[in-house]
Formats: structure tokens, C-alpha cells, sequence
């Protein structure tokens, strides 16, 4: 298994456990925890691969996807009650599974040897669009809208880090990895100390 599948599989299992801790946040039943997994899961990947013309579409190739997204939501449709606060353990595995899809859809960018901004957009794609379409349909504030938070900046980040990095002859997996614990720290800073990006703040006009 390339090392390109192993961040997919990683994505998919880790995002589909936070979509499963968002539908019981939303008393879902357990089809509705299934959907919306899923969702989470493939989401980012899917808009990735129709805008890179990539065929067939990585979940559609290997359905064993959307498995492992069903048995992710199985397992917390029957645990969830187990957890104290599930909200904090839904932002840190989150956290995770951006950091984890952005590197997923950088590779993906660039083994199809696309520019660097493409590259740099396909990553965020990937690891911003399936917990916003989770966070919409389960009418939850979307935690990549959340005020002040880092979020995006740190899919932009990553990606970057691993555009240059690769610019500057590093290998591609090694590249990807720095991209992954650049997002990463990024976003554990912001949950952890506060970091985050000026708020517009609306001022009266001069005259």
C-alpha cells in the first residue's frame, strides 16, 4: 500500500469518528450517524479528486472507504455515552484528521505534478470541506468558521511547508509529514494557547 492510500485511510477513519461525534451531539440514529460519517469522511476527498479530474474517485475505486466510515460510526453510535465531553473530543480529533487530509491532498496534487498553488488549494480542499459540510448539515457552528480560531490558515500553512519543502529536494513522504505536523501544531496551538488571526471589527465612518 503506497504511502498516499495510508493518509486517505487515516483521514477517512479519523474524520469519520468526528462526523459520528457531531450526529450524537444531534441524537442521530444510526443510519444518520453512518451518513453523516461518511460524509465527514470522503468529503474533502471527493471535491479533491472531481477538480483534479482524478478517475475513478478514491472511495468509488476502493469502497473499503466507506467501511471503515460505517464502522467508525457503529463504534460511537454505541460508546459515545461513554465520553465526558464530547465537544473536546471532537475539536482535538479534528485536529488531527485536518492535519492528516491536508497532507492527503497535497500528495495527491503532487504526485500528478500540478503547480504549487494548485497544490496548495487541493490540500486545504481536502482537509476543510468535509468537516464544513458535516458541521452545515448537522446545523452546528462550522469549527472552520470558528471566530479568531486557526483553522484554515493552518491547512494553508501545511500545504505550503510541504510545497517548499519538496522545492527544496526533499522527499515527497518526508515533505508530506513536515506538512502534516505543521498544520497540526498550528492548530493545537490555537486550541491550546489562544493563537489566532485578527477579527475585523467594524468601525463608525470618517467623515
Amino acid at each position: 500500500m503506497s504511502g498516499l492510500a495510508l493518509l486517505d485511510y487515516a483521514s477517512v477513519l479519523v474524520f469519520a469518528l468526528t462526523g459520528a461525534l457531531v450526529a450524537s451531539r444531534a441524537q442521530l440514529d444510526l443510519v444518520g450517524f453512518a451518513f453523516i460519517a461518511c460524509l465527514t469522511a470522503v468529503g474533502g476527498g471527493t471535491v479533491r479528486d472531481l477538480l483534479l479530474d482524478r478517475h475513478p474517485v478514491f472511495w468509488v475505486g476502493q469502497p473499503d472507504y466507506i467501511l471503515i466510515a460505517v464502522g467508525a460510526a457503529v463504534l460511537v453510535f454505541f460508546t459515545a455515552h461513554l465520553v465526558e465531553s464530547r465537544y473536546n473530543w471532537l475539536v482535538w480529533l479534528d485536529s488531527f484528521a485536518l492535519s492528516v487530509a491536508v497532507a492527503a491532498g497535497t500528495g495527491a496534487a503532487l504526485s500528478l505534478n500540478q503547480s504549487g498553488v494548485i497544490v496548495v488549494l487541493m490540500g486545504v480542499s481536502t482537509g476543510c470541506l468535509g468537516g464544513l459540510m458535516r458541521d452545515v448539515v448537522c446545523n452546528e457552528v462550522p469549527l472552520v468558521l470558528k471566530q479568531g480560531e486557526l483553522y484554515v490558515s493552518c491547512a494553508f500553512v501545511g500545504a505550503f511547508t510541504a510545497v517548499v519543502a519538496t522545492r527544496l529536494g526533499v522527499e515527497p513522504l518526508a515533505a508530506l509529514g513536515l506538512c502534516a505536523l505543521v498544520c497540526w501544531a498550528l492548530r493545537a496551538g490555537s486550541l491550546l494557547f489562544g493563537w489566532q488571526l485578527p477579527v475585523y471589527k467594524a468601525r463608525p465612518p470618517r467623515r
